[in-house]
């Protein structure tokens, strides 16, 4: 287990086994970073052509690990590029390169530019993050566990101020909340059903409340049966072709004196055959992830809870396995979901939105300020921003609101709209109230934003479509690592700071 621990000292009397600095792109070439200064200092003269010799530029993504040779008390120097801005951004992605360049080091000192409470946020989550590993299912998951150090030391002139002190302590509270939801997103989905993914969460709920002084928050899990008494029919719909029957958990926060009320809600598919419509095999292995947005808002939930903001937090998850089997969801047949809301279902790889409807509307029931559904909902959404951006949609102030949180806790995400020809292509079947899917090419993320709409009670709302960035299909880059990506829980956190008052920066 890694220690983190928050100073003031000098990175060039450190007796830590290695130190990070950052390496700005100057005019006049590369230059180490605030933080560094003592750094350059001890070097002198020197460091200029040994930055030149080692063809060191400062650009974002760039690490090189010198030996000090007694130049300074530590035996590595690891220089990492920060661009030409060290914003907070740059500073995150900038510590999670550090975190994986730094190997069996028993102890490591970071001194990246860390002088007002978002960069030590920024630098402490970024390391924790970038040296994230999922090694449950290794022959020998303790022999990667080594390579981390025992101790990290985030170094920081201000590291005395009470609010440098508070960052740092909750970004590792955040950090630990993203971790585990790559942790979820990670499992091999027979591993990981709707049933044991429910049990998971109220193993972990469990968790959390143990002890005194613990946080409050509840838990209640529908099985099936419930299920069917309260209607919940896309719930019940679309696990219906899966051995493993159909879940919905409902968390509550509820701290004293919370004057506003968030709704959160989460798609939690377990795994996505595309059921009858089914999916090309090379596009199914990698649909264990189609749960992120509910492992995303359950763990916002508790991280919400230990920070002890002042927000109320009603969160619903609805959890089902999209498969194939004689009972399997048909195209052309009709649910009826939760509320009385008939569907005709056209194709059963758009499941999502079916599960969603009835969480949607039980949120609504709680009477909330506003709600915030977090989902791997469209491919269309990645043909149109890319795998590292997820598009966000709903009520132009809370769309705001959630963008600016995203862009404090560095996560990228665009604003989408929903235009008011979608009601009509929504609102074509024949049959029943809503279509689930109409097979038109264009625009089907704004499609599916517009089914959710009808399920908010015009209640104050945004979309976050995360089917991008939920899950990294390539190498690791800045603070993301391979897999699962824990994509929205800083900025679901960030977002109940704002309703609280508070600064996420």
């Amino acid at each position: 287990m890694t220690s983190y621990t928050l100073r003031s000292a000098s990175p060039a009397k450190t007796r830590s086994e290695a130190v990070v600095v950052g390496v700005l792109q100057g005019a006049k070439g590369p230059e180490l970073a605030d933080g560094g200064e003592d750094v350059a200092a001890a070097y002198g003269r020197k460091l200029r052509p040994l930055l030149a010799t080692l063809g060191v530029k400062g650009k974002a993504g760039e690490v090189a690990k010198v030996p000090t040779a007694g130049a300074l008390p530590t035996p590595l120097l690891v220089l990492v590029g920060l661009g030409k801005t060290p914003d907070a951004g740059a500073v995150r992605r900038a510590a999670g390169v550090a975190a994986r360049a730094v190997t069996n080091a028993a102890s490591v000192a970071i001194a990246l530019p860390a002088g007002t409470p978002g960069l030590v946020r920024a630098v402490t989550e970024g390391y924790e993050l970038g040296g994230y590993t999922f090694t449950t299912y290794k022959k020998a998951p303790e022999s990667k566990a080594t390579d981390a150090p025992a101790d990290v030391i985030v170094l920081s002139a201000a590291a005395r101020k009470k609010e440098v002190v508070a960052a740092f302590e909750e970004a590792r509270v955040v950090a630990a909340a993203v971790a585990t939801t790559r942790d979820w997103v990670n499992t091999p989905p027979g591993d990981l059903t709707p049933p044991a993914f429910a049990d998971t969460v109220l193993a972990a709920t469990q968790e959390l409340t143990k002890g005194r002084g613990a946080p409050k928050v509840t838990i209640r899990v529908l099985d099936e049966a419930e299920l069917a008494d309260l209607g919940c029919g896309g719930i019940l719909g679309v696990g219906a072709g899966s051995s493993a029957p159909p879940r919905l958990v409902e968390l509550s926060y509820a701290p004293k004196g919370a004057e506003r009320h968030v709704a959160l809600v989460g798609k939690g598919i377990t795994f996505d055959s595309g059921g009858l419509t089914i999916k090309p095999a090379q596009s199914m292995h990698e649909m264990k992830s189609d749960m992120a947005g509910a492992a995303a808002v359950v763990q916002a939930t508790f991280a919400i809870a230990r920070l002890g903001l002042p927000v109320r937090v009603s969160t619903y998850v609805p959890m089902a396995e999209n498969m194939l089997s004689g009972s399997a969801v048909r195209p052309g047949d009709v649910l009826t979901m939760y509320g009385g809301t008939t569907v005709e279902v056209l194709n059963t790889d758009a499941e999502g939105r079916l599960i969603l409807a009835d969480a949607l509307v039980r949120a609504t029931e709680a009477q909330p300020d506003v709600i915030v559904d977090v989902a791997t909902l469209t491919g269309h959404m990645v043909v149109a921003l890319g795998d590292r951006v997820a598009g966000v949609m709903g009520s132009a102030d809370v769309v705001d609101d959630v963008l600016a949180a995203a862009a404090t806790a560095g996560e990228e995400m665009w604003p989408m709209p929903i235009p008011e020809a979608m009601r009509e292509r929504i609102t074509s079947s024949r049959i029943a109230d809503l279509s689930q899917h109409d097979w038109i090419r264009w625009g089907g993320g704004l499609y599916a934003a517009a089914f959710l709409r009808e399920f908010t009670g015009g209640l104050p709302w945004a979309h976050l479509d995360i089917a991008g960035p939920s899950f990294n299909s390539g190498g690791a880059w800045g603070h993301v690592t391979a897999g699962g990506t824990g994509v929205a829980v800083a900025t679901l956190v960030d977002y109940v700071r704002t309703l609280a008052g508070e600064s996420g920066s």
